[in-house]
């Protein structure tokens, strides 16, 4: 099922595939593997498939869900909505049938706004021709550090409306970075037990970079053991900007600063 999102820039999940595996420094302490371990343990149906243990984990093993695909036709209200909160996607072990699914699903709900953020740019990139690419979609990469940033190259070939970068968790600096064709960029650093620290330097400069380039910049949060235990506020205020021009119903109730 899908379910209302805390996280701060979007408003609803939608899981139609689960489990994934680490392929970069970002991924070393993901939630959704440790999520994944605990909603096995209390036996919730799409987590039963175990992963590699030197990759992924209990619960964690990459599933389609088929029946996940009927949820977005049932939601009354027009929704902004992140795809796979507990996966990836382009993931290779998800089938090209099934992502078509998934893109069908989304061009035959136009009401909604669709956010889908992957580490497999290169594969995205492949998919490119077999994809249909409705107009309420948007595409994300992750850009944890500078020795991913070639992730934003794979992106700009991507026909989306809307294509932007998650910088999070914000793992060292991104000095120089080239948005044109990104449309929106999102910093946040990383939470939980053993969250590695993110330097304020690192935080502006992105947003001034964004400012320079007049693409929307979004500040998630600092992090810290807890997702909210360093807040939320960049030189003493937040940063919601959206890329209002291009968005949908869904976020009307969302003011972009």
């Amino acid at each position: 099922m899908s379910s209302r999102s805390r996280i701060e820039w979007t408003e609803t999940t939608w899981n139609p595939t689960t489990g994934c595996d680490r392929v970069s420094a970002g991924c070393d302490h993901c939630y959704a593997l440790t999520l994944a371990k605990r909603l096995k343990a209390m036996g919730s149906d799409k987590y039963q498939a175990d992963g590699d243990p030197r990759t992924s984990g209990p619960g964690f093993g990459v599933t389609t869900h088929p029946t996940a695909l009927h949820e977005p036709f049932r939601w009354k209200q027009p929704r902004l909505v992140f795809v796979n909160s507990m996966s990836d996607l382009f993931h290779a072990k998800v089938p090209i049938e099934f992502i078509r699914q998934v893109f069908d699903v989304m061009a035959a709900t136009p009401q909604h706004t669709y956010q889908i953020l992957t580490k497999r740019a290169r594969r995205l990139r492949r998919l490119v021709p077999d994809l249909t690419w409705p107009d309420n979609v948007w595409i994300g990469v992750s850009v944890e550090s500078i020795d991913v940033t070639d992730r934003i190259d794979e992106l700009r070939t991507v026909p989306a409306a809307i294509r932007f970068l998650s910088c999070e968790p914000l793992l060292g600096p991104l000095p120089n970075l080239d948005l044109t064709g990104i449309h929106w960029v999102i910093v946040g650093g990383e939470s939980g037990p053993h969250a590695r620290p993110t330097n304020p330097a690192w935080v502006t400069d992105i947003r001034d970079q964004c400012q320079q380039a007049d693409v929307p910049f979004f500040f998630k949060q600092w992090g810290g053991r807890t997702p909210k235990a360093g807040g939320r506020q960049l030189d003493g205020r937040t940063w919601d900007e959206l890329p209002i021009r291009n968005i949908g119903m869904a976020v009307k109730s969302r003011d972009a600063v």
